[in-house]
């Protein structure tokens, strides 16, 4: 099995961190890829940041499919961001969104989930992502740890920050934490220990997932929302 998982910023760093993350949550057996973007915003913190890197992840994944490049589930590995509608649309294999997945295996754990993520202004995009997941109604809070995502790499700064963070949450009402961020993969264990509840790594969660529409032999409906796009001629920035 091979599991394609796209970073949604041009940073490769990060990709890499989130390569590792995804190849640690695999089953053995299970091949992971991980790509950056050609373009786009080097960190996605915002509405304009999270427009730019969903078209840049859709061509990236355009070109894959046109050089034949085989893979047999994608991960999107951005929390809250825009893409995973045209992703759906654009692929003839699974699709799964770290957000949404993260936020799936919560409800399974616990009546009510909280998310902590990195800036307070990304907390929008993130309510939006869970609502059209239809997962929104169990989400307490989305709460910001005020750290931008390149500033994820100072590991005892981002996890006093989520700590705090993750109190509020847990105060809130949450019985499950998500992480929302892929940068912050890794750190699901340690959060759990110190607060002492279930904490879902979106990356893992989606690697997880994608491995499971796989094994089934499921894909994405054709039947109306997903179905092919309308032939037409479009203008793509990689050509």
């Amino acid at each position: 099995m091979r599991i394609l998982v796209t970073n949604c910023n041009t940073t490769e760093a990060m990709t890499k961190e989130i390569e590792a993350g995804a190849r640690a949550a695999a089953s053995p057996g299970t091949e992971i890829l991980a790509r950056t973007p050609g373009w786009g915003p080097e960190s996605a913190e915002g509405w304009l940041d999270s427009f730019l890197s969903a078209a840049a992840v859709l061509d990236l994944l355009r070109g894959l499919t046109e050089d034949a490049e085989s893979f047999d589930a994608v991960v999107l590995a951005g929390f809250g961001e825009h893409g995973r509608e045209g992703a759906r649309e654009l692929l003839d294999v699974p699709v799964v969104d770290i957000t949404e997945a993260a936020a799936h295996l919560a409800c399974l754990l616990g009546r009510r989930y909280g998310v902590v993520t990195t800036l307070d202004r990304t907390c929008g995009l993130i309510e939006d992502s869970l609502h059209t997941a239809g997962v929104a109604r169990n989400c307490v809070a989305v709460v910001g740890a005020g750290l931008g995502v390149l500033e994820l790499d100072d590991e005892r700064r981002t996890e006093s920050a989520l700590l705090t963070a993750a109190r509020r949450v847990r105060d809130a009402g949450a019985e499950v934490l998500v992480l929302g961020c892929a940068g912050m993969t890794g750190l699901d264990r340690r959060i759990s220990t110190m607060l002492d509840i279930p904490v879902v790594d979106g990356v893992a969660a989606a690697v997880r997932l994608a491995e499971s529409l796989v094994a089934l032999k499921l894909t994405t409906s054709r039947a109306g929302s997903y179905a092919r796009p309308l032939e037409k001629k479009r203008t793509w920035p990689s050509g």
